[in-house]
């Protein structure tokens, strides 16, 4: 039995099962999200979503739904659940799920009548491709099974709307049939292991689906999808069944092959650590040697800047630095001026993030700790990590330059160039236009890092370089950020304005390994911190006691992105809590760190099923908010298990 377990009285309640998802992911870029019940809530939902390379650089919903009804008697049970406007869900097929299991596939069970058939759902690791196991646990008798593909064919941020131009025909193929809706789109093959399964050509358009979460988010949120036809066979006690979906034709008599090896490579979910582990390998993609990390699912692609901070937590996990390496060769082969891509990639990518590079040096310091290949990385990177650090101190990007005082400036009139990066209208909600004190707690561990690989490379030029500018900062950056009447850092400051509004960003110049302050003074920032930004899921973006303050994330995008950063609670942020706080309450910090690991536990069952939601609510009861799997949220709850044990096995070695 698998780690995470629903029985019947918990999936029968819509209100249960409609708010907890299940995804798989292909390191090909394929991925499968929908409900535990397989009501599609979101216009991101779908059982194959895949990218589509000779049309954009997104991925599209091509799959929406795979209705199965078994009829016995000749009464027909449709196992399907779709909404339609007016809250009218049709048909009913949840109230015969009895049991959902994570173990190293996602398994479903109905109970129809004298029938239990279980349901497996796949991605092949490598492949687009969706493979669904059908198994018949018990029947007195045989009987009959239709199968209804519900087609979109569509970019997942958009929907699919009935029109005249889509193509009605099918090519017949090896146990099944092709569509290709539009010409542009790779055609869809969906085949059987079994021969005798037939195909009825039925074409026609189903009217009006609706998408509650995007009723709730402020979008458009209804859809009309095709159905072609159906495909029916007959099953009897003992039978298994394999389906497939893809964008690429198979020899049908292989379908059960391909899925056993696959299970082969998979492991066993039978523990919260290994769900945390096959939670962080859906965020990579593998396109030639190029590999990508999705900044969360269901509708984020790649963010430098999120890979760069989940990078260390997830290939932790994993124990797989080849894969670190991959990744940060893949973004450095983008790099234009100094700064990594924020969004995007080709003629969509996106330069408008000041902090990319300066978590660049964080990763790869990350990385050096781990693997402790100082000279390797110095050899491979030293050009890269040159350029960086000269790109900011010589001002080559217009929004960004070291001042006089050696810490950083960065601001562009209308952009967030920072993490904290909604805007409304034209208007960032917290532009911090000036110096911000994370990016400058960052600039100084970045060239104390890169000095320190200098020094054991003997590289004198680069230590004459630099070495002067890195023993200023210190006292620039306590001179700049630090009041001892409030008691904690600025958020940011330009000119003779400083901002003391108490947000998370300091909390970073406390656990970074080379940190302007003193261990007093980070206790302070530590204490102020706990006291007003701290939840069990995240650290708030704001104060509860400040004016702007929203407890709540909730609404259309404009009230969503005002509340983005000006009170919802982000995980990742409990990474470097943890961290500081290790390093200067020592023992007495394991128990919080603990107890912030454990909390998720739970949480794992309650949003996106084996996964960390990207935000919380700053108020309790802290629900789920956002993308319902975050590569930095899975990377930093990892990293702080890391970091517990790394602590208790340093002081096990004193004592010896």
């Amino acid at each position: 039995m698998g780690n995470i377990v629903f029985d019947k009285d918990e999936l029968v309640h819509l209100g249960y099962s409609l708010e907890r998802e299940m995804l798989r992911t292909s390191r090909s870029g394929a991925f499968a999200c929908t409900t535990l019940c397989f009501c599609n809530t979101r216009k991101y939902h779908g059982l194959l979503i895949a990218p589509q390379p000779q049309i954009d650089n997104e991925y599209h919903v091509l799959l929406s739904s795979f209705d199965e009804t078994i009829i016995q008697y000749d009464v027909p049970f449709h196992l399907a659940l779709h909404r339609y406007p007016n809250e009218i869900y049709s048909p009913k097929g949840h109230k015969y799920l009895i049991n959902y299991e994570i173990s190293k596939t996602a398994k479903h069970t109905f109970s129809v009548a004298d029938i239990k058939l279980s349901k497996e759902v796949l991605l092949i690791h490598n492949q687009d491709r969706l493979v669904i196991k059908y198994k018949v646990e018990e029947s007195d008798k045989p009987f009959k099974i239709q199968f209804n593909p519900l087609l979109a064919f569509r970019q997942r941020h958009k929907l699919s709307k009935a029109n005249s131009l889509v193509n009605m025909d099918y090519d017949k193929v090896n146990n099944g049939a092709a569509f290709q809706l539009y010409p542009e789109y790779k055609p869809l093959f969906i085949q059987f292991s079994k021969d005798d399964v037939q195909y009825n050509h039925s074409p026609d358009w189903y009217y009006d689906f609706e998408y509650i979460k995007e009723a709730e988010r402020g979008y458009e949120c209804n859809e009309d999808l095709f159905m072609p036809g159906c495909f029916e066979t007959t099953l009897k006690k003992g039978d298994i069944l394999f389906v497939t979906a893809s964008t690429q034709e198979m020899d049908a008599k292989e379908i059960k092959n391909l899925y056993s090896s696959e299970l082969r490579v998979r492991e066993e979910i039978s523990s919260y650590e290994a769900e945390l582990r096959r939670a962080a390998k859906m965020f990579f993609v593998e396109k030639d040697d190029k590999v990508e990390v999705i900044a969360g699912y269901p509708w984020f692609g790649r963010w430098g800047r999120d890979t760069f901070i989940s990078l260390p937590g997830l290939c932790i996990g994993l124990n797989d630095m080849k894969l670190f390496k991959k990744a940060i060769d893949t973004l450095i082969g983008d790099m234009n001026q100094g700064l990594f891509p924020n969004i995007g990639s080709g003629e969509q990518i996106a330069y408008n993030s000041v902090d990319a590079p300066m978590w660049f040096f964080w990763a790869m310091q990350q990385y050096s700790d781990y693997t402790g290949k100082k000279k390797q990385i110095w050899k491979e990177y030293k050009e890269v990590m040159q350029s960086i650090l000269c790109s900011y101190r010589d001002g080559e990007n217009h929004n960004i330059r070291m001042l006089d005082n050696c810490l950083i400036w960065a601001g562009e009139d209308g952009k967030a160039l920072t993490w904290m990066d909604a805007v409304v209208d034209g208007v960032p909600v917290t532009q911090r236009k000036g110096m911000c004190v994370e990016i400058n707690a960052l600039w100084y561990n970045a060239i104390m890092f890169s000095l320190e690989l200098a020094k054991d490379a003997k590289d004198k030029d680069f230590i004459r370089d630099w070495e002067g500018i890195a023993e200023r900062i210190p006292t620039e950056f306590k001179a700049t950020f630090w009041d001892k009447n409030y008691g904690w850092l600025a958020d940011y400051v330009d000119l003779y304005y400083k901002d003391f509004t108490v947000r998370p960003n300091m909390v970073i110049a406390t656990s970074l390994k080379y940190s302007c302050l003193s261990p007093k003074i980070c206790q302070l920032i530590l204490d102020r911190v706990e006291k007003e930004l701290f939840t069990p899921f995240g650290l708030r973006t704001l104060s509860p006691t400040h004016k702007d303050y929203h407890d709540v994330y909730c609404g259309n995008q404009e009230q969503r992105d005002r509340a983005y950063h000006q009170g919802t609670a982000w995980t990742w942020l409990l990474g470097h809590f943890v961290e500081g706080y290790l390093k200067i309450y020592g023992d007495c910090a394991l128990e919080i760190a603990e107890r912030i690991y454990e909390g998720f536990r739970l949480h794992i069952k309650d949003y996106g099923v084996g996964g960390i939601a990207e935000i919380f609510d700053g108020n309790p009861p802290h629900s789920s908010k956002g993308s319902i799997s975050q590569a930095w949220s899975v990377a930093e709850v990892i990293r702080i298990k890391y970091m517990i044990g790394k602590y208790k096995q340093e002081k096990e070695g004193e004592k010896v």
